[in-house]
């Protein structure tokens, strides 16, 4: 908008400078011709051209305006009036009648274009109505007119049309370079910060992968009583982390796309109680309670377990950290049971700070909190509440806030849901018997510490193990061995995984790749697939979802369907 000011500004300056050298020019043909009266009614109008211009370049484009259209119009008249018909004066009183379109905003100034178009029409009538007699009854001779004015007269409306085209073109052409400037800007802002925060995730997910892996295998060893807890908190910390990691880029992903949702047959009280295990040692630390008040006939149903979990845990983390003294409370009730589906009720209530009513608005925006006070007290991203409303709203539904200010809040939502068996159940939750013995698999991985994972999850499972460390090593042991899989990182060095899998289809179409990736962003599978792998296995993952893949993949064998030439 100050852009489109600005151009009118330049529009109404340029405009003024420009009348006021053809209203010179027409003083002096004027007098040239005796029309001394004429002469003094065209050197008065000047002055106003120029207050005109200096009123526009201070800033003050409506009074800028004001001026120069009530100045051009009565100008012209006048001109008009002492010319006579044959010197087609009026013909510039048409170009006024265009004019206020010009200048003025057509959605915000449309009583104003009407008023100075009605103006020009007006006068424009008058002036046939009166013969030319509106303003004198002494007119120059036809002949002379016809001959000097007639020329200068449609030579200055054309001048003035001409420019405004020019002017209009050369603005709306920088206009569109700046746009595409802009766009070309924005698309790279975009991917750098594609790029950023792709290289965030692998650099994040490898050590986290590490600490997830690690805890599966200790807590797989027997482990004494004593160990326990502590490799509990090994998983904690690991889920807790790999929560703050998805909030980021689950930001970022809300910019450009939509949030997807998978949903599967559930059982919310399992699912509750783990959340209750997973915050529980922070309440403890802070002397309040988490308590649960979940309905005992919760059906199964179908449901993202996964965003579920996000959205509950991002809730009741900030229920915590914002509660000092008394108690969380996580309440789940069943409103209303149909023969398909059921509606529960979802609530996150605490005795914390709360939130005064003109900041509830507040909290959905990301990087923002209530106040900065919040801020510096408790910390947090910022990110955690619109990423919550943004995945109950992919759920059909909105979340709502009760809260006051030292009582405490309540974050609460509904969900209508499908339902689902206890055999869908069983069947998605079932332990699946792993036949991979003897089977032979080549990690590709450059970090250590998940070759040594993810070596311990393989053998465990019976595989049979060969590393190679970057993906020119990998293509030579392809190429010189007989692999049942291969599961291959995608940034390593001397070669990285998309080159290395490309290499590899050249020779060998069949065997199955799987990629082991740390980053979840869409253009990251489409070369996953396009590299010639046959899926993917983002990091961290849990031992028996890799065992799953793998196996499939096996099982299946597809041929890869792109070959690189």
């Amino acid at each position: 908008m100050a852009e489109f000011s600005s151009r009118r500004v330049k529009l109404v300056f340029c405009l003024s400078i420009l009348t006021t050298l053809i209203s010179t020019i027409w003083f002096f043909i004027a007098r040239s011709l005796g029309l001394m009266e004429l002469s003094t009614y065209i050197g008065a109008t000047v002055p106003f051209f120029i207050i005109s211009a200096l009123v526009s370049k201070k800033g003050n484009l409506t009074l800028a305006r004001f001026i120069y259209m009530i100045n051009f119009n009565i100008s012209v008249a006048i001109t008009a009036s002492f010319i006579g018909k044959a010197g087609s004066v009026e013909f510039i009183l048409m170009f006024a009648l265009a004019l206020p379109f010009v200048t003025f905003s057509f959605r915000r100034e449309r009583q104003i274009i009407a008023l100075f178009s009605g103006l020009s029409m007006l006068l424009w009538i008058i002036l046939y109505y009166t013969d030319f007699n509106l303003f004198t009854n002494i007119h120059m001779d036809p002949e002379l007119a016809g001959k000097y004015v007639y020329p200068v007269s449609i030579g200055t409306t054309i001048l003035l049309v001409t420019y405004q085209l020019i002017y209009f073109s050369y603005i709306n052409a920088q206009y569109y370079s700046s746009i595409h400037n802009q766009r070309e800007e924005a698309i790279e802002e975009s991917n750098a910060k594609s790029r950023f925060l792709s290289m965030m995730s692998h650099e994040i997910r490898t050590p986290l992968n590490a600490i997830t892996g690690l805890s599966h295998i200790l807590g797989d060893s027997n482990p004494r009583q004593d160990q326990v807890q502590n490799i509990e908190a090994l998983n904690y910390s690991g889920k807790i982390l790999l929560n703050l990691l998805n909030n980021v880029l689950d930001f970022s992903k809300m910019e450009s796309t939509t949030i997807t949702l998978d949903p599967i047959p559930t059982n919310i009280m399992l699912a509750v109680k783990q959340i209750k295990k997973i915050h529980e040692p922070s309440c403890l630390r802070k002397g309040i309670t988490l308590e649960l008040e979940i309905d005992d006939d919760l059906p199964i149903v179908q449901l993202d377990i996964v965003r579920f979990n996000q959205v509950i845990n991002n809730l009741v983390s900030n229920a915590i950290k914002f509660t000092d003294e008394g108690s969380v409370t996580l309440r789940i009730t069943k409103l209303n049971e149909t023969t398909d589906t059921v509606l529960l009720h979802t609530e996150i209530k605490d005795t914390g700070i709360g939130i005064a009513q003109d900041q509830h608005e507040k909290v959905w925006q990301a990087f923002t909190q209530a106040s900065t006070s919040t801020n510096r007290l408790y910390g947090g991203t910022g990110l955690g509440l619109p990423i919550v409303q943004s995945i109950v709203k992919a759920m059909g539904s909105q979340v709502k806030i009760d809260s006051e200010p030292g009582v405490g809040s309540s974050f609460n939502f509904d969900l209508q849901l499908k339902l689902a068996s206890n055999e869908e159940l069983e069947q998605a939750t079932k332990k699946k018997e792993h036949d991979l013995k003897g089977k032979r698999i080549l990690l590709v991985e450059d970090n250590q510490i998940n070759v040594m994972v993810g070596r311990q999850i393989l053998e465990k499972a019976n595989l049979v193990v060969d590393v190679a460390y970057d993906g020119q090593e990998a293509v030579n042991k392809v190429r010189e061995n007989n692999y049942d899989a291969v599961l291959m990182d995608i940034q390593m060095p001397i070669m990285d995984g998309y080159t290395a899998s490309k290499e590899i289809r050249k020779f060998n179409t069949v065997t199955p790749i799987m990629a082991l990736s740390a980053s979840v962003f869409m253009e990251v599978k489409s070369k996953i697939i396009e590299s010639g792998m046959n899926g993917f296995i983002f990091k961290p993952f849990e031992p028996e979802d890799l065992l799953d893949k793998i196996e499939d993949a096996m099982q299946t064998k597809i041929p890869a369907n792109v070959v690189a030439n």
